[in-house]
């Protein structure tokens, strides 16, 4: 198969992450907003891709990968968060600073080169956002007792496993506060009002954090 575009790719990869999220065909209007792009130009591209058998798109009733199309979704994910370990490991890069810069990186094709950066890295599992990263074969690690922090319980002890990358003013409050992963904290208590909450970290620090920080927090009980 030809080489394919960048656009094409992510759209690949914006598929993937849509039906991940909504187990479902993704309609052309999910899409739109995702990409922020017309849905007109949406139906143009979904037939392109549709044409190379990476996607299957029925007019009104939405798309999803192919076998194929889902292949390289997953490795261009892969690429995208292995370029984002390796600029907070081992170039200081702030986690708030890598997104964008990992999207023209994934980009690369050299399946040596990736290769070559998984192992420099260890074969790292998860991003420094919490993310899975797929291997060479496309596995994804899977962590079982992950949930969104509003959903966690009162004096529970929890770990931060994940943060939501798409929300680059939540990183950078969340590095303000010095809440990373593997910050260990406890919920104090929690306020109907306006469902924010009080915790206490493992710094003995308690901080005041609202609706829209836990649920874009994903954390796991801790074992006493």
């Amino acid at each position: 198969m030809a080489s394919l575009s960048q656009s094409e790719e992510n759209y690949l990869k914006e598929i993937f992450h849509l039906t991940q999220l909504q187990k479902e065909k993704v309609s052309t209007n999910s899409l739109a907003s995702r990409l922020n792009t017309k849905a007109s130009s949406i139906t143009d591209m979904l037939q392109k891709l549709a044409e190379k058998q990476l996607v299957q798109y029925i007019k009104y009733k939405g798309c999803s990968l192919t076998e194929n199309g889902e292949k390289i979704a997953v490795q261009i994910i892969r690429k995208h968060r292995l370029w984002e370990t390796f600029l907070v490991n081992k170039l200081n890069f702030g986690w708030d600073e890598v997104h964008e810069v990992a999207e023209e990186l994934e980009h690369i094709d050299s399946v040596k080169l990736v290769d070559s950066l998984d192992q420099f890295l260890n074969y790292p599992k998860f991003d420094p956002h919490g993310d899975p990263i797929p291997d060479k074969n496309g596995k994804i690690p899977y962590r079982k007792t992950k949930m969104k922090l509003v959903d966690a319980g009162i004096h529970k002890k929890l770990e931060i496993v994940r943060v939501n990358e798409d929300e680059m003013g939540l990183l950078k409050y969340l590095e303000r506060q010095n809440l990373q992963l593997g910050t260990k904290l406890e919920i104090i208590e929690k306020f109907s009002f306006d469902d924010s909450m009080l915790v206490r970290t493992e710094l003995d620090t308690t901080i005041n954090l609202s609706k829209k920080v836990t649920e874009n927090i994903s954390v796991k009980i801790v074992e006493n």
